[in-house]
């Protein structure tokens, strides 16, 4: 069952390493020690949230875990994300100088906001599967990712 959703879930829980920690030999290293754990845990999996969720959290904790042990701080890089706007962020972030202030915005952006924000650009999560790790609803999710946009944008306008 773990070569099953290796194979199915890798690429996602890997972009979404990648998109935390923005080093893809980490990224690869921290998804390898995912599956082991799930691996470990498989029999405690309850499957009352979709697996891809589960993955992503213990991914995101493999992550913390390893930021404590290299004492370094979790930073969000919004280099490939794009923007439920329409606006296309490639042609947002062609100008470096608006690519400094998205990334000077995000890393001080609280959370909720930010890690909702990571989950569902990075993630690539449902707003059902972010719900289900924050243990609210879906419409709560949905609210704080579109706080966290208007943030973003609103920062950006000002500036």
């Amino acid at each position: 069952m773990i070569e099953e959703l290796y194979n199915k879930y890798f690429h996602d829980v890997y972009l979404y390493l990648k998109s935390l920690c923005k080093n893809d030999s980490l990224a690869e290293e921290l998804t390898q020690e995912t599956f082991f754990k799930a691996m470990k845990s498989l029999d405690q999996f309850k499957g009352d949230s979709d697996v891809r969720v589960w993955l992503c959290q213990i991914a995101k904790f493999s992550f913390y875990d390893y930021c404590r042990k290299k004492k370094l701080h979790t930073d969000i890089d919004i280099s490939e994300y794009a923007m439920d706007t329409g606006v296309s962020i490639e042609a947002t972030l062609e100008d470096a100088d608006t690519a400094q202030r998205i990334h000077i915005i995000l890393h001080n952006m609280q959370d909720p906001y930010k890690e909702v924000f990571t989950l569902r650009v990075f993630g690539e999560l449902s707003f059902k599967q972010i719900a289900s790790l924050f243990g609210k609803t879906e419409n709560w999710a949905a609210v704080t990712f579109h706080r966290a946009k208007q943030k973003i944008m609103h920062a950006i306008q000002n500036n």
